[in-house]
């Protein structure tokens, strides 16, 4: 979280930030993970020591802590932007893969957190007081893990892999600094984390979301 504050600073205070525009965006929404596969060694796990199995997986978007996310972007031109975003997603595994696989819990939940550069196009003044816009970007995942199995417990945050995110929607004026927006957004991160006793869980984890939020451009 800090550095993602440290990054939003830095995009303000550019010194040719005075001559373009800088948005400052906040959402939350509904967000949901389909199945993945999950691999690797858990050294206290009752089934199985070897990890090969199909995770199912729960958003629940509003259950605490939230999903939302917070997106800075510096437009270099009225149609391209350059930024940083931030994703709070989440998912929970299931009971089904909870019980047939050995975990009490498994889940990144406390974020499944992701961090990306972006690029961002928009089509100004197409659609009058309404902006379609599309972007993506590439950076990392930084969940909080926690895996617990045959009593042994793996809790906090680890740098697990890279990631990559895609999104597109559309902005309405209110004014000239305030404006609401909706979108899809969808994220890919490749996650490997560390299981306490020696162990590493490796799943592939694709984020599926409708967002609404808030901007302000300065």
């Amino acid at each position: 979280m800090s550095r993602f504050a440290a990054a939003i600073l830095c995009l303000a205070l550019l010194p040719a930030a005075a001559a373009a525009e800088v948005e400052l965006s906040f959402y939350t929404g509904i967000q949901e993970s389909p199945h993945s596969i999950v691999t690797g060694t858990d050294p206290s796990n009752p089934v199985s020591t070897d990890l090969d199995f199909t995770a199912g997986w729960e958003g629940n978007s509003f259950a605490p802590p939230p999903y939302w996310g917070a997106r800075a972007t510096w437009w270099r031109s009225e149609t391209f932007g350059l930024g940083v975003e931030f994703t709070h997603d989440k998912v929970y595994g299931d009971d089904e893969t909870l019980a047939a696989n050995g975990f009490d819990t498994l889940e990144f939940t406390d974020g499944l957190n992701i961090l990306t550069v972006n690029g961002v196009y928009r089509w100004p003044d197409r659609w009058g007081v309404f902006t379609p816009y599309v972007g993506g970007g590439l950076g990392v995942s930084i969940p909080h893990v926690e895996i617990e199995s045959g009593g042994n417990s793996t809790i906090g945050y680890q740098l697990t892999g890279p990631a990559m995110r895609l999104f597109a929607g559309a902005k309405y004026d209110l004014n000239d600094r305030w404006s609401l927006f909706g979108e899809y957004q969808g994220t890919y991160s490749v996650n490997e984390a560390d299981i306490t006793g020696g162990g590493t869980l490796k799943t592939n984890i694709i984020t599926n979301a409708l967002n609404a939020g808030v901007a302000f451009s300065f």
